[in-house]
């Protein structure tokens, strides 16, 4: 309250004084009751393009309990939707294959200096929808999704990051990234990454370049892009756009 009209500036002289003087209280000069709260909330959200899908997901990570928030070690609470759209059959390439996913992940993140490990694990609920012109289907599945995060500075003006999961049950989904970057300007990153698929007898391998840091509208912003080769298809390119929102 005190706060709010001492920065109404140009008042009358005596509201000013009012003002100064509920500051100069000793229940407004608590600096404890001046500091920020803690950010304990991100809210992200990707888009990636390759020559035969799109996938674009949205979720958030809140930390929760006495841990100080984002900055501190403590319980971590993760949710994320994502969606694709793809060839329901690639040989010949017919139909699309649409799909959604759900998770729901707890786990915990160990923050030493400017490093964070995050492990964590919850189900994961995936719909199917598949239309060609000779069938259409519907299914759904529920599992255990178990995921494992890195980021790190391992030395002054280098970034190392590592983000993998697995679904072990059914299909047998694995990911796993694996990028490294050079400090350009504050902290904003350049470097090579490296990213691999696997489900039953398809895979993916990517090999290209990103962009980690980039702060613009109040969001940080990841951009990346490069060569991938797939089971099923010849090389192509691909392309990564994330979004990053703390509060």
């Amino acid at each position: 309250m005190a706060w709010g009209v001492a920065g109404r500036w140009g008042l009358l002289a005596r509201g000013f004084g009012a003002a100064v003087a509920l500051a100069s209280s000793p229940a407004k000069a608590d600096p404890a009751l001046m500091e920020r709260s803690p950010l304990s909330l991100a809210i992200f959200g990707s888009l990636e393009a390759d020559a035969s899908k799109t996938y674009g997901s949205v979720g958030l990570k809140w930390a929760f309990g006495d841990s100080g928030g984002l900055d501190a070690s403590g319980f971590r609470l993760g949710l994320k939707w994502g969606a694709s759209v793809e060839p329901a059959r690639r040989r010949p390439t017919q139909g699309h294959l649409y799909r959604t996913e759900f998770n729901a992940l707890l786990g915990y993140e160990w923050r030493i200096d400017d490093t964070f490990l995050t492990l964590s694990a919850g189900p994961e609920i995936e719909a199917r929808y598949r239309e060609t012109r000779d069938e259409r289907s519907f299914e759904q599945r529920g599992s255990l999704r178990l995921q494992a995060d890195l980021w790190s500075k391992p030395a002054e003006n280098w970034l190392l990051q590592a983000n993998a999961y697995a679904v072990p049950a059914d299909r047998g989904r694995y990911w796993g990234r694996l990028a490294g970057g050079w400090r350009l300007i504050d902290e904003l990153y350049l470097g090579p990454e490296i990213e691999s698929y696997r489900e039953r007898d398809y895979h993916k391998l990517r090999l290209g370049l990103h962009l980690t840091g980039l702060h613009l509208f109040g969001l940080d912003w990841r951009l990346a892009g490069g060569i991938q080769k797939t089971s099923d298809e010849k090389a192509g390119a691909y392309l990564t756009l994330g979004l990053l929102w703390k509060r």
